[in-house]
């Protein structure tokens, strides 16, 4: 019997429903859809990934994919489904499944993997390569848990399946199986490159029900880009809607959606079943391409922009930081940004704008950052949701967007400027005879015990700070005080104890108090206007 696990019709995607928890088959999220509140995958860079392939099959189910549709057509498309309710017709989910292979064992298609891996690579990569968080190779094992190289435990299919998702989209570069293609005779093997959504943070608005949230990630056709192919000339298909790719041939141009979302893999797997199919007891991991990767935007990311480099590599996705709080990002999209802001928020916030009311009122954001390294360390996945707030748009309400950017710029610079107090009153609390030494320039050393403590404090109480004065409305007037008290507190929180151990603490951290405060009433100088000279 051959092994068979189709995500198509076996139970592989959680789903959060009125009624809890159910795990549910690509057919039966399709088509219950809009009875789901949302997908709840245990690995965050799954989910991320997996929502990027559902909005390809939505696009294909609601013909939303069409290029030729001119914008204001697409826009009245998409808002009477949205308007319906009623979820995606049962017919076309049938026939678009039925008409390709979903299996993650099929013998000459498996799903987003190549079967002439089987006789291209000599040696497996094993299944504890495969599963995100597992140690393999001569890597340290730093978790509690029972897996090693020697005794490797296998991987149910659906949990491979999502491991197989965060190697396409978030795989690391480097070293791997070496893939020996017939024709192909490189001084040296290729070698991984890193996936196209590694290191980075996407943007997902989110409705009421999954349905709503995939009829958000959709985005009209760009037409014509310097990033994507134009439609008439290189028809858009998906991994699963077309044959092997040919290894030695450049790789067709990006084409919208299925290109785009699906096409841009880095990394080949192989997946290796057990006898039925209910488990993954190895894999074949190694590289998909040795072509230049293609340039292109995610339509979840924030693009930041800087004007210091060469065209080719001035605009870059924003990075994920585990240490940096996610509403720090709030302002890049909520305004519409352009060359002089230095970032542009996600494409696929553009047309939120033109949504229903009743939509566009109960619209959140989801948003997944996996911290990585370029190469292969992997840090932390973090995630948040954003309480409903399109209404704070730039295009909705001019006011209380650009309050919310003066708010967080506010924030930014009150940590700047406690950090630099703090460097300055440790030194002087150090050295009392040199109170005006001035702290050592930023990045060449660490920051201080009071600095970094300070700034423990200051973000968690930041944010609190930030939401306050955004539901209040507050003027601009308010805005900096608030952060100065902030400031002040965190400061106060970090050196407590510090006060007693070393009597020249007092002094300094008086001073930076009073300096704290006393920005708070800087009045904002025009360009050119120097202090005490309007």
């Amino acid at each position: 019997m051959t092994a068979s696990f189709s995500v198509a019709e076996n139970p592989c995607v959680p789903a959060r429903t009125s009624h809890g928890h159910e795990m549910l088959s690509l057919r039966q999220l399709l088509t219950r859809a809009h009875r789901i509140e949302d997908v709840a995958l245990p690995l965050p860079p799954a989910q991320s990934s997996l929502l990027r392939i559902l909005t390809v099959i939505t696009a294909r189910l609601t013909e939303l994919d069409d290029p030729h549709l001119p914008r204001a057509t697409w826009t009245r498309r998409r808002n009477e489904l949205l308007q319906a309710g009623h979820g995606f017709d049962p017919d076309t989910i049938d026939t678009y499944l039925n008409a390709h292979v979903f299996d993650l064992f099929d013998p000459h298609r498996p799903f987003l993997q190549d079967p002439r891996l089987r006789t291209q690579c000599v040696k497996w990569a094993g299944v504890n390569a495969l599963a995100w968080g597992r140690p393999a190779g001569n890597n340290t094992v730093w978790r509690t848990g029972d897996h090693s190289d020697r005794t490797p435990h296998p991987l149910p299919s659906h949990e491979a399946f999502w491991h197989l998702l965060i190697h396409h989209y978030y795989g690391p570069s480097g070293r791997c199986s070496t893939r020996t293609v017939p024709g192909f005779h490189p001084a040296k093997d290729p070698g991984l490159s890193s996936g196209p959504l590694r290191s980075t943070l996407s943007f997902h608005p989110q409705g009421r029900t999954l349905y709503e949230t995939l009829l958000l990630h959709l985005t009209p056709s760009p037409g014509d880009t310097e990033d994507l192919d134009e439609p008439a000339h290189t028809p858009d298909a998906c991994p699963w809607e077309e044959d092997l790719p040919d290894l030695l041939a450049p790789p067709p141009p990006l084409t919208w959606p299925g290109r785009l979302l699906t096409g841009r893999s880095r990394h080949a797997v192989l997946l290796e079943p057990d006898p039925a199919g209910a488990h993954v007891t190895d894999a074949y991991l190694t590289w998909a391409t040795f072509h230049p990767r293609q340039p292109a935007a995610d339509p979840h990311h924030i693009i930041d922009t800087q004007p210091g480099k060469d065209a080719a590599q001035r605009d870059v996705p924003r990075r994920a930081d585990a240490d940096r709080a996610l509403w720090r990002d709030l302002d890049a999209l909520l305004l519409a940004g352009d060359e002089t802001t230095g970032s542009r928020r996600p494409t696929v916030f553009a047309t939120l704008n033109d949504l229903p009311d009743t939509v566009q009122d109960h619209l959140r954001v989801w948003v997944c950052g996996f911290d990585q390294d370029p190469k292969v360390n992997n840090r932390l996945w973090y995630t948040a949701l954003t309480p409903p707030l399109w209404n704070w748009a730039q295009n909705s309400d001019p006011q209380a967007a650009a309050r919310i950017a003066a708010t967080r710029t506010a924030a930014e610079s009150y940590a700047a400027l406690l950090a630099k107090l703090t460097t300055t009153a440790w030194q002087s609390t150090l050295n009392p005879r040199n109170n005006n030494a001035r702290p050592a320039r930023r990045g060449r050393t660490p920051p201080c015990r009071w600095t970094r403590a300070a700034l423990a404090a200051y973000w968690p109480a930041a944010e609190t700070t930030f939401w306050e004065l955004i539901h209040a409305g507050a003027p601009g007037d308010d805005i900096r005080p608030a952060f100065a008290r902030t400031a002040v507190a965190a400061l106060r929180t970090a050196t407590r104890d510090d006060l007693i151990r070393h009597p020249h603490a007092g002094p300094a951290l008086a001073r930076a108090v009073i300096t704290l405060r006393a920005a708070a009433s800087d009045r904002p100088r025009t360009p050119g206007e120097r202090r005490g000279h309007p």
